[in-house]
């Protein structure tokens, strides 16, 4: 296992736009890292540049202490101890599991035997023992994934990168697939690092979760971090469905400005935004309540609600009994993330 690290780096595309902005971060030996945000906003572009299918413009990036790419010193894919997996299985048809697993082996020139023993391992790992011999067409898309993965396992890479892997699995495939390979990399001791559009998955597999947003980190935390004190009101609306309200702090309160809403906020007075994260948001039946349930979710654990609170839209989640749409309620914020106009967030 490795380090993965960069160093201010940037990178720009013809016609000038950014992919990615004076990025600085480091994962380390065998840490799980999540990288997560809305499309177009740098997920992929960071982890391509640490794969080396792009070139940074500024800054540069190393694995462990080797340095593999800065300004025109880039070291090719092949020879930074990598693993990789993708959203599309990348099986090829034409090889047995056998073959497609020992491809990145055979390229290496590694000896036959150790070619075989090495193969079998890696299936065994993934949970394919005895599967060498088998046509791709015969195994399922869970089966073929586990493929992937072995195949980016077998070279036992430093790093193992993976773009949107199970996100083409229907549950509760991808369900199970989650839990076998964070058992399967944590007793590997694999560095990881993993895009993913699904925030739920991100909290659940990694260790941190770094939040882009135009090709700038927002906040790199533990998950429960993120979702307790989000650092802007980006990252507490992205990860938590928070609703963002503008107003001022005076005295030590939070006031919004087109609502009733007044919260304590531990900061100096000023133009302010509060996160409303759906955890910090109360809800009882009341007829005469300022609140109506706009929609109301089924989930294992209660109700997922959107709720119109005197022209504020926010989410709430509930234990008990189902609400449903058109009910009037009554709403208490038990807190809020209050950001001054700089962004830097205090939680109240």
């Amino acid at each position: 296992m490795a380090s993965v690290t960069l160093e201010s780096t940037s990178v720009q595309f013809r016609g000038g736009a950014y992919g990615l902005r004076d990025v600085d971060l480091r994962v380390e030996d065998g840490e799980f890292l999540a990288l997560v945000g809305p499309s177009g906003s740098g997920k992929t572009t960071l982890l391509r540049s640490i794969a080396g299918f792009l070139a940074p413009s500024a800054g540069r990036v190393l694995i462990g202490d080797r340095v593999v790419a800065e300004g025109r010193r880039i070291l090719p894919p092949e020879q930074r101890e990598l693993g990789m997996v993708f959203q599309q299985h990348a099986v090829w048809p034409h090889w047995n599991v056998g073959g497609n697993v020992e491809y990145p082996l055979r390229r290496a020139r590694v000896e036959r035997a150790e070619r075989r023993r090495r193969v079998a391992e890696a299936l065994e790992l993934v949970g394919l023992d005895g599967y060498a011999r088998r046509d791709p067409a015969t195994l399922s898309g869970g089966q073929r994934q586990r493929v992937a993965l072995a195949r980016a396992l077998v070279s036992r890479p430093r790093v193992l990168l993976l773009d949107e892997a199970l996100s083409a699995l229907d549950e509760p495939l991808r369900d199970r697939l989650r839990l076998e390979l964070h058992a399967l990399t944590r007793e590997l001791g694999l560095t990881v690092i993993h895009v993913t559009h699904d925030r739920a998955e991100a909290l659940a597999l990694a260790d941190r979760v770094a939040v882009l947003d135009a090709g700038r980190i927002q906040q790199v935390a533990r998950p429960e971090e993120l979702l307790t004190r989000p650092r802007t009101p980006f990252v507490a609306r992205f990860l938590s469905d928070a609703a963002i309200v503008g107003g001022r702090v005076e005295g030590g309160v939070f006031r919004a400005t087109r609502h009733p809403l007044q919260v304590a906020a531990a900061q100096p007075d000023g133009d302010a935004e509060a996160a409303l994260l759906p955890a910090a948001v109360e809800i009882r039946a009341d007829e005469a309540g300022d609140g109506i349930v706009c929609s109301s979710l089924f989930t294992p654990d209660g109700s997922d609600l959107v709720v119109d609170w005197s022209g504020l839209t926010l989410r709430a989640r509930t234990i008990g009994p189902r609400f449903r749409d058109g009910d009037r309620v009554r709403i208490h914020v038990a807190g809020a993330c209050v950001f001054p106009r700089a962004d830097a967030a205090v939680a109240a």
